[in-house]
């Protein structure tokens, strides 16, 4: 086993990306430096033209951060009180959190126990006259049932908003996340597999009247100058980060897939560690192409689990250990536990493993090693969904 992997594995080792575009980074950077110009621009301009192509969306609009994203998707629907929003009760706290900032109330859905993605049953029964919107989140790199939720959407005649934040470059039967919905949001927040030097974020749409407001949103709804069309807000991302961005993009699609061979080299290695029956390993979906911006295992004793890979040196991380409909902020949506159990039993069960694309094999087997350490230390028990 090599030195690196002895003395412990990281979740994110950013310098192991970094390291090889290091000079292209500096002087992309240094080009911009030296125009003076640090917002929106030309380098934004080209950002957005490259992910205009490379996700196959009509238009790609460059914003400050992921949250961003999904306020501005959302103010260009023209979401605001008095509207119910569904979306699942299992994500980043910006999902959810968009929806109340604006006034809006969220509507909340269980998830799929396989895909940790919206229940696409449970999303047809929630909604009611009251639903202005969807967002349906693509949660660590892989897509949700996007036919049967847009299905539901049109039967309803509301908007999908795809939370695509988590998930650039993952495919549904073919279509890129992002480009199934009316608005589609991704974030470029440095852990993520397209990951800028800071918060930075995009919308995507094929509709150009949407993507003309998202525009106008962005820069405080001025058009022209000091002339506000509408009440928007300071969503512009920095030419230093389009720069980042723009060096990083060509590398997208190789990181992805040293992503995706490091996750199935995970699955052999837990099978060969014996582990399969007590370990619950990430499924893909028939017809999805899953980025892996996390790998999440599930296990039994998860907390006792986990402190055990920490003292062995190893990574790893809770995405998200409590549930929409039981954080404080959201007491006042009446919810309970025990009203989305799916959700409620992720929380409690997944772990993060290291699954950045530099990941040596020799390091993944510290990690199902030191697993295995702690899974044999806690009482034996079959894991099942």
């Amino acid at each position: 086993m090599t030195a690196r992997a002895a003395a412990g594995v990281p979740l994110l080792d950013l310098q192991a990306q970094y390291a090889p575009i290091r000079d292209e980074i500096l002087s992309a950077l240094t080009r911009v430096c030296d125009s003076q110009r640090f917002i929106l621009g030309p380098e934004v301009d080209a950002l957005e033209r490259d992910l205009v192509t490379h996700l196959e969306a009509g238009h790609a609009i460059a914003v400050s951060s992921g949250t961003d994203a999904l306020l501005a998707a959302m103010m260009a629907l023209g979401i605001g009180p008095g509207d119910d929003v569904l979306t699942t009760a299992y994500s980043f706290f910006a999902t959810a959190g968009c929806i109340s900032r604006l006034g809006a109330t969220p509507r909340l859905v269980d998830i799929d126990p396989v895909s940790y993605n919206l229940a696409p049953d449970a999303l047809r029964a929630a909604i009611t006259p009251q639903t202005r919107a969807i967002v349906a989140v693509h949660l660590y790199g892989q897509c949700a049932d996007m036919d049967r939720v847009t299905a539901a959407a049109s039967e309803a005649g509301v908007p999908v908003i795809e939370d695509a934040a988590q998930a650039i470059g993952a495919r549904y039967h073919g279509r890129q996340a992002g480009s199934m919905g009316a608005l589609g949001c991704f974030s470029f927040f440095p852990s993520k597999n397209l990951g800028a030097f800071g918060d930075g974020g995009l919308v995507t749409t094929r509709d150009e009247a949407l993507a003309r407001e998202v525009r106008l949103l962005r820069n405080h709804g001025a058009e022209p100058k000091y002339i506000h069309q509408r009440i928007g807000g300071n969503f512009r991302l920095d030419a230093l980060q389009a720069a980042v961005l723009r060096v990083k993009l060509p590398h997208l699609g190789r990181w992805s897939g040293m992503r995706r061979a490091n996750a199935a080299a995970y699955v052999d290695l837990i099978h060969d560690a014996g582990l399969g029956d007590r370990v619950g390993v990430p499924v893909e979906v028939p017809g999805c192409t899953h980025i892996y911006n996390q790998f999440i295992i599930r296990v039994p004793a998860r907390d006792r689990v986990r402190a055990h890979l920490t003292e062995r040196g190893i990574g790893s991380e809770i995405y998200y250990p409590v549930p929409f409909h039981l954080q404080p902020c959201f007491a006042d949506l009446g919810y309970a536990r025990g009203d989305f159990p799916h959700a409620e039993r992720a929380a409690e069960e997944t772990l993060a493993l290291p699954i950045y694309g530099e990941l040596t094999r020799d390091q993944q087997a510290l990690v199902v090693a030191a697993l295995a350490e702690a899974l044999n230390e806690s009482e034996p028990s079959a894991f099942s969904l």
